[in-house]
């Protein structure tokens, strides 16, 4: 099992940057592939990015490829998502979350562990 705490989110103005972080608790946290995923007001849950257990695969949404980075360092349990020329449509609370499942997926409902969210707001 294992435990995350998101961090990092703010206000920003359009074409600024944010950097999320999660924290993650437990001993396998390399054995978990990691997702971020985004929810904003009355819509559902949509998948951003995701990486793989090393840290060398990764999959982004289309609406954020070339502008958002996830990264991991497995040796301080954390998970990273860099994200460049943010847009009003980027407001949302994000979370990070992990997949036990045996393939990779952007589906949220194959990630049983989610942190709280924390909150990015873009103005324009």
């Amino acid at each position: 099992q294992v435990q995350l705490v998101e961090s990092g989110g703010g206000l920003v103005q359009a074409g600024g940057s944010l950097r999320l972080s999660c924290a993650a608790s437990g001993r396998t946290f390399s054995s978990y592939r990691m997702g971020w995923f985004r929810q904003a007001p009355g819509k559902e849950r949509e998948f951003v990015a995701r990486i793989s257990g090393n840290g060398a695969i990764t999959y982004y949404a289309d609406s954020v490829k070339g502008r958002f980075t996830i990264s991991r360092d497995n040796a301080k349990n954390i998970v990273n998502l860099q994200m460049n020329g943010l847009k009003p449509e980027d407001t949302a609370l994000y979370y990070c979350a992990a997949d036990g499942a045996a393939y990779p997926s952007s589906d949220p409902m194959w990630y049983p562990y989610w942190g709280q969210g924390t909150q990015v707001t873009v103005s324009s």
